[in-house]
């Protein structure tokens, strides 16, 4: 089959379009593909920033493919190595992430997109968690929506499949930025761009940061922190990258970050 995963190099900077006409919808050999290709984004050392978008202009990602279920497809099968989509289970990911949002985006899509660490969505974008009325349940979404916006909204779209508009997602706080559908991917590579010329070593250390301290209680996650026992926040402390910033501030001039 052609490969429905499009992917764009620029130095450090990695573009991933899911391309898949008519909608974007992912399959289980979609799934597994993206997988590989975020897990060799994670661990190429040269590679700092993705970008996750969708080809076409209607759609981003509407998640599952139904048609493919209907032909054999299991809901529960194999996705891969990072899970469905490829990105939301996907281990040690700890460089970031952008979802240029341009389109539909919905069930499983909203899911991929909510994977992300940034999303910026064109003008035109909506959002849903239809599955209640497919009889299914947006398991990832389920977790993680009432931790993103209030409560009582992400209930709301679980329990209705109410669609969202790009303004109101916006308000709630899970869009970041808004921008004209004709420049949204102009506007994710100057976000990656400025991402990419960031110190790497600290990215991974607040990411890993971040998932520990999600269901800790606040002193423990502080403890495991000045403790050295994350290996991401260990690595920084002992690199030439933090000595870097020390001499680059005292100096009054920008850092040249190494990721070592």
């Amino acid at each position: 089959m052609t490969n429905p995963i499009k992917t764009h190099r620029e130095g450090g900077i990695l573009q991933v379009t899911l391309d898949r006409p008519k909608a974007n919808a992912i399959d289980l050999e979609t799934s597994k593909i993206m997988g590989d290709v975020f897990a060799d984004f994670r661990d190429d050392p040269d590679l700092r920033v993705a970008i996750i978008t969708g080809g076409g202009d209607k759609f981003f990602c509407p998640g599952w493919d139904l048609k493919a279920a209907a032909d054999g497809d299991e809901v529960d099968g194999d996705y891969g190595v990072g899970g469905f989509g490829g990105l939301q289970e996907l281990r040690g990911m700890n460089k970031p992430v952008i979802a240029a949002v341009n389109g539909i985006c919905c069930g499983g899509g909203l899911e991929l997109a909510l994977s992300a660490d940034i999303i910026l969505a064109a003008d035109h974008a909506s959002f849903a968690l239809p599955e209640i009325r497919s009889g299914t349940v947006a398991d990832a979404a389920s977790v993680k929506m009432p931790k993103r916006i209030p409560y009582h909204v992400a209930m709301e779209m679980l329990l209705t499949g109410r669609w969202l508009d790009v303004e109101e997602a916006h308000r709630w706080g899970f869009v970041n930025q808004i921008h004209p559908a004709a420049d949204l991917m102009n506007k994710a590579w100057e976000m990656a761009r400025l991402l990419e010329s960031g110190p790497p070593l600290v990215y991974a250390a607040i990411k890993e940061i971040v998932r520990d301290a999600e269901d800790s209680k606040f002193q423990d996650a502080m403890n495991r922190i000045t403790q050295r026992q994350l290996q991401s926040v260990d690595v920084l402390y002992s690199s030439e990258d933090q000595l870097e910033g020390a001499k680059a501030f005292a100096e009054g001039r920008d850092p040249v970050w190494k990721g070592r």
